[in-house]
């Protein structure tokens, strides 16, 4: 058996970068997992994994994906508590593919750049499954990381914004170098992180170089004020 990793993808630009670097060090990635909450969520990036099928297909790796019932995360008074009980159908889905006949499941990689409450948990499920974690983005510089998804080819799209700063213009926008410049100057103003870290905007991968096909879309952008995201009418490989 070889030595079998799953990628832990919602098709943004950082787990997409994360499965990138992942197979640029040769790590054998077998699977994908998606999970689709119904709901919010403290662990999960929720915007557009509807794509997720078309992008494992682009890939080339077999995708596994939980849909869990509404997590209730817009009403939590213990927000430990609820980053744990999220964990749980990522994990027993992990467990799952680890008991598979020809498995040897050795880790799992992550698209976590900033946040310590993901991250610990995740390290955390990880620890109790004896598997390894492969994290690329942990705490490097945003505006360097940003600039080497550019450089290496990714056509991000930015599917839903939530901050001061970003208006209706930027849904469906392409995230690239004059973006960047922009949410740099954003920051200065209204501490826009450069990648969306604090949930200020979210992104999908539509192509890059790990991908045979990109991903079309057509959309329809919805705006609620002070927020907003793109509805997908339909998506299909090029």
């Amino acid at each position: 058996m070889t030595d079998d990793w799953v990628s832990l993808f919602s098709g943004g630009k950082d787990s997409s970068w994360a499965l990138y670097r992942a197979l640029e060090e040769g790590l054998d990635v077998s699977r994908l997992l998606t999970v689709h909450p119904a709901g919010d969520s403290y662990m999960y990036h929720t915007p557009a994994t509807e794509l997720a099928a078309l992008a494992a297909e682009s890939v080339g790796i077999d995708l596994v994906e939980v849909s869990p019932d509404d997590f209730g995360a817009d009403d939590v008074d213990d927000a430990g508590a609820q980053g744990d009980a999220e964990l749980e159908p990522m994990e027993a889905a992990l467990r799952d593919i680890a008991a598979d006949e020809g498995v040897d499941l050795a880790g799992v990689t992550a698209g976590a750049v900033e946040s310590e409450f993901q991250t610990s948990r995740i390290q955390g499920m990880c620890d109790r499954l004896g598997i390894d974690l492969f994290a690329p983005l942990w705490r490097e510089d945003p505006v360097e990381l940003a600039e080497a998804m550019f450089d290496a080819g990714f056509e991000i799209r930015i599917v839903q914004v939530a901050a001061y700063g970003l208006d209706e213009s930027w849904l469906g926008r392409r995230y690239d170098a004059d973006a960047l410049a922009e949410l740099v100057d954003l920051r200065e103003e209204y501490g826009v992180h450069p990648l969306g870290e604090g949930g200020e905007f979210e992104t999908y991968v539509v192509d890059g170089p790990h991908m045979d096909r990109r991903i079309d879309i057509e959309y329809d952008a919805v705006w609620e004020g002070d927020r907003g995201h793109i509805e997908i009418r339909d998506a299909r490989l090029e």
